[in-house]
């Protein structure tokens, strides 16, 4: 019985994939691929791109930008941070497109992160949520690594009970094989007492033992921004937005919402996320992944919590940090 024929579609994947081999590992020119292929100069530019559109192609840049590296270097000595990545900005400032500072910074957090894991590596990883990471993901090449164990830091949830879209956890086990542990209870309760009843679950306390363990731990920084994403889906109210603003929150660390110094404000919501807090992770190796352009004062706050220790954020963002230390030198060097 003769097999079932391709159509069209995977004929033309499979060409694409072919023809990113050629260009990305064999370093071919479009028209060499064009011969090897017996297509179109055209026809192989076609499908390269078409490789790129259907996530064929993974890319990791070696190296990056002077300005880049400079800030890099500032942010690790002002932060004592163990190391840092600054993701180049892919846009002008007056022309930003939402979401390029995601791709740059998930690029170099999957680059980070497959090095991290691609051999031996943690056996254990606790992971956070949130745009960044999810970016970092999608960015991650396949890695057999069946041994390896991700766990959520925090719930999966928001409060309605919806699943969080940007949840890293299953898809971080399809991309390596291992196995994924995650919260389902909401990222923030929408009160004490609920909380404290989730707390009651042999089931949940055994997830957050098992995250105390991790090796290393990966997160995102939220803002508190007009856009910010806790905000948008409904994680908390409006009215807790406003009294967090007001109060001088600057960024969300797990649930944690804490001002530029570093410290939680003073706010009941403070008391309603369900997951690991700061103090857990106090003198553990902490990767921070921070996309997003208006990011710098929320990544000073998690930055002066002292619980990170390597760092991957856009360039937006470093340069407002950068602007805000030489700020404060300048304000001490005034009064001294």
């Amino acid at each position: 019985m003769a097999g079932k024929k391709r159509d069209n579609t995977d004929q033309d994947l499979g060409l694409a994939a072919r023809a990113a081999w050629l260009s990305y590992i064999g370093g071919h020119t479009q028209s060499e691929i064009a011969a090897r292929l017996q297509v179109s100069p055209a026809k192989a530019h076609r499908l390269i791109a078409q490789a790129l559109d259907q996530g064929l192609v993974k890319v990791f840049i070696e190296g990056a930008p002077e300005e880049c590296l400079e800030l890099e270097t500032e942010l690790a000595r002002s932060f004592g941070l163990r190391s840092c990545h600054v993701a180049p900005d892919l846009d002008d400032e007056g022309n930003s497109q939402p979401g390029t500072s995601f791709t740059a910074v998930g690029a170099s957090a999957a680059r980070y992160l497959h090095g991290l894991i691609e051999q031996s590596g943690p056996a254990m990883i606790g992971v956070g949520k949130g745009r960044s990471l999810a970016a970092m993901v999608q960015n991650l090449p396949t890695i057999s690594r069946p041994d390896i164990k991700f766990v959520s830091v925090s719930g999966s949830l928001t409060r309605n009970l919806s699943a969080n879209p940007y949840d890293v956890v299953h898809k971080l086990v399809e991309k390596t094989g291992g196995e994924g542990y995650f919260l389902p209870v909401p990222y923030i309760a929408g009160s004490v007492k609920e909380k404290q009843t989730l707390l009651t679950h042999s089931s949940v306390q055994d997830l957050l033992d098992l995250a105390r363990q991790a090796d290393i731990y990966v997160i995102g920084v939220g803002t508190l921004e007009g856009d910010a994403h806790v905000r948008q889906v409904g994680m908390v109210s409006e009215e807790e937005w406003k009294e967090l603003r007001g109060l001088g929150a600057v960024g969300d660390v797990m649930g944690s919402f804490v001002d530029a110094d570093g410290v939680p404000v003073n706010s009941e919501v403070n008391e309603h996320s369900v997951g690991l807090h700061i103090d857990d992770l106090k003198g553990r190796p902490v990767v921070a992944v921070v996309g997003g352009d208006s990011k710098g004062d929320a990544v000073m706050g998690a930055l002066n919590t002292g619980i990170i220790t390597d760092l991957i954020l856009g360039e937006r963002s470093a340069r407002h940090i950068s602007s805000k230390l030489q700020a404060q030198d300048n304000l001490k060097r005034q009064a001294g």
